[in-house]
């Protein structure tokens, strides 16, 4: 029997995977469990509709990350941090300070998680910082460290 699995199954396969079982392993416990439903023309035909508007959400997506990632690159970023003695900064520049700063100079709001600093800044300058919007898509963003 073709069953079309509503949910991932470790033995069995992905979501949306058309796979076949024996009837009684099928009946007792796939369909009553809800872990998938019968392959039915009816079923089939819903499932590749499903799949389309889910390829159709993601370039979706794709290409509103591209986007905002060239405008991101256009939009540098300053932040403040103090000084201490000698020029020399007091603190550091974290990935949550960034997205704040990003909001408050651009109105763009950035997750703070998607900001890929291998460190936290802890120098005056320049320094471009990556930010991952897809998985396809990672934008440079410049964020220029002044003092406050």
């Amino acid at each position: 029997m073709k069953i079309i699995l509503l949910q991932d199954d470790k033995k069995l396969g992905k979501k949306g995977a058309v796979v076949e079982v024996n009837e009684g392993f099928a009946r007792n416990f796939i369909i009553p469990k809800k872990i998938g439903i019968e392959a039915t023309p009816k079923n089939m035909n819903d499932l590749k509709l499903q799949k389309a508007n889910e390829e159709k959400i993601a370039k979706e997506q794709l290409e509103s990350a591209k986007e905002l990632a060239v405008s991101l690159e256009q939009m540098p970023v300053v932040v403040k941090i103090k000084a201490g003695e000698g020029g020399k900064t007091f603190g550091s520049v974290s990935t949550k300070e960034i997205a704040a700063a990003m909001k408050e100079q651009h109105g763009v709001e950035l997750d703070k998680k998607k900001i890929q600093l291998a460190e936290s800044i802890k120098s005056f300058g320049t320094v471009e910082v990556p930010v991952k919007l897809h998985p396809q898509v990672t934008a440079k963003l410049i964020v220029r460290v002044v003092e406050a």
